[in-house]
């Protein structure tokens, strides 16, 4: 048995020390950490002792290393005979899909770019014999540096133990998602990674182009033909898009931008170079083209180059000659910023000098005023709790989960007896969307904040606030479009949830979208919820 301690400081292979724990899937943690012989960012799998698919992770990272194409989130070491067993990966820094979704849906050329991209890296994987199927928006990344990146290829499959018997089937339908997703801000199949579930009607999700404007064909079909294949031969002629490779095909003649990169999340190192022919290009697409000229030149031409903005790069002594010029200019500068220093600090004392006057005289003008330039503060309350009951969308019993033991939740006593969700073989996201606890605050309210108390684990949580969902929870197959996103995050232990924006409701549904595991099973628990507002 090994005595190794798995903790933020441990060190693998005397090399990647573990730094943080960035998510856990039943006994696999994900570590952001530090290789420390090249002194980069990675990401670590470590498994627990006991995990039973320890070996095929190993053994699916070491097939993912060998896919051919960069668009793939790299291996760099895999290895299951240390005490240790550890997958160590590229730590992608930029934006997911659901972050940019999370500022509206993508231009239909945006959206094409981004999923087009995404498609031939899991096509490449596919002709490695390695499949996904486990898409979802967090897993289409377009990096700081401008790049598209697919993470989870092997991995994923493999952590979760998913098998299915047609995967070209389960990919082609997983990057129909992604453009569905892309081009409306809605999933399919219910609420996924931060999006809410798309409008069904008599026959399932409604089409793409039937949602949003503008969405024209082809892609509209092919989106139809890939995420909705029983709508086809209905609502679109042509075959079901089978595979990531029949799904690239389709995708050949379609106009497409790569979509432009975001502020990065965090500091990064120099931005890595474009990894396919249209990474970090703008511009529509058509048949592939030789990108070797470097001249500058369109058509392969001779003249002289020329820097990035195609002007002569400055010589020695033009720099010399222009620092010569602006000598005078650059003390005219220095002596104004000294002129205009002194001038804010006169300012700001007296400013201070006559705001601790008017506190000492409130009678003054401007002393007895509203705080914060006559902002209105709102008191807020502890709003009370009718009751609760716990929510379980999928039709695979009566909709409940747990409602007997919901008033723990809501009971004042913040270290008792929880209530908690059945327990589930997947963190959800695979089988089922997410379950979670549907408060009734008896009449809609305005909320402002919730105080939540769960267990010191990593939850992945969505807040929905809303009014008229139906009768019983039996009598609803998805999250209800009254219950709109007010809030979501993560939690562990107790955490202040401040809402961006007021809402109003008579009804908060603290959903789970990504649960941990509780003795072998993946389990929601909630101590206590309190929800303030007027």
């Amino acid at each position: 048995m090994s005595t190794f301690l798995i903790e933020p400081g441990a060190k693998l292979a005397n090399r990647y020390r573990l730094d943080q724990v960035v998510s856990e899937t039943g006994g696999a943690t994900r570590w952001k950490a530090t290789d420390e012989t090249l002194a980069r960012p990675v990401a670590v799998w470590t498994f627990a002792e006991g995990f039973p698919r320890t070996s095929d992770v190993v053994r699916a990272a070491r097939a993912t290393s060998r896919i051919p194409d960069a668009r793939v989130t790299q291996v760099f070491d895999a290895d299951d005979t240390t005490p240790v067993p550890y997958v160590v990966e590229e730590w992608v820094v930029g934006h997911s899909l659901a972050d940019l979704l999370a500022q509206g849906p993508l231009e239909p050329e945006r959206a094409a770019g981004l999923v087009a991209e995404a498609a031939e890296a899991i096509a490449a994987a596919h002709n490695g014999g390695l499949y996904h199927l486990c898409l979802t928006p967090s897993k289409l990344m377009w990096s700081s540096g401008g790049a598209v990146k697919v993470t989870g290829i092997g991995v994923d499959a493999a952590l979760l133990g998913v098998n299915v018997a047609d995967p070209g089937a389960a990919d082609a339908q997983g990057l129909g998602n992604l453009l569905y997703a892309a081009l409306t801000g809605t999933w399919p199949s219910g609420p996924q990674s931060g999006l809410p579930p798309a409008p069904q009607g008599p026959a399932g999700p409604y089409p793409a182009d039937q949602i949003r404007q503008g969405v024209g064909e082809p892609l509209a079909s092919i989106t139809t033909r890939a995420a909705l294949p029983h709508l086809v031969g209905q609502v679109v002629p042509g075959p079901v898009i089978g595979s990531p490779g029949e799904f690239c095909a389709a995708m050949a003649d379609v106009p497409r931008l790569i979509p432009l990169p975001v502020a990065p999340a965090e500091t990064t190192p120099p931005p890595e170079p474009g990894t396919s022919r249209r990474t970090g290009e703008f511009g529509s697409t058509g048949p592939r083209r030789s990108s070797r000229n470097t001249n500058g030149g369109s058509g392969g031409g001779t003249g002289p180059r020329t820097s990035a903005r195609g002007e002569r790069p400055p010589s020695r002594m033009d720099r010399r000659a222009a620092e010569r010029r602006t000598s005078p200019q650059r003390i005219l500068v220095g002596v104004l910023a000294v002129v205009l220093f002194a001038a804010v600090v006169t300012g700001a004392w007296i400013f201070g000098a006559s705001m601790r006057a008017d506190e000492a005289d409130p009678g003054t003008a401007g002393g007895g005023g509203e705080p914060d330039g006559g902002a209105e503060v709102v008191e807020t309350e502890v709003l009370p709790i009718q009751s609760a009951q716990g929510y379980d969308p999928l039709p695979d019993g009566d909709g409940d989960e747990h409602s007997d033991n919901a008033f723990r939740a809501h009971d004042g006593d913040t270290g008792g007896d929880p209530w908690n969700t059945e327990g589930y073989n997947d963190p959800m996201g695979t089988t089922k969307e997410g379950v979670g606890l549907l408060v009734d605050l008896g009449s809609a309210r305005e909320v402002h904040s919730l105080e939540l108390y769960v267990p010191e684990a990593q939850y992945g949580i969505e807040v929905r606030i809303g009014d008229s969902p139906a009768s019983h929870p039996s009598e609803m197959s998805a999250v209800d479009a009254a219950l709109p996103v007010a809030w979501q995050g993560s939690a562990s232990g107790h955490q202040t949830i401040e809402l961006d924006e007021p809402t109003t409701g008579r009804y908060v549904l603290v959903w789970f979208t990504d649960l941990p595991t509780d003795g072998g099973k993946y389990r929601g628990s909630i101590y206590e919820v309190e929800v303030h507002g007027v």
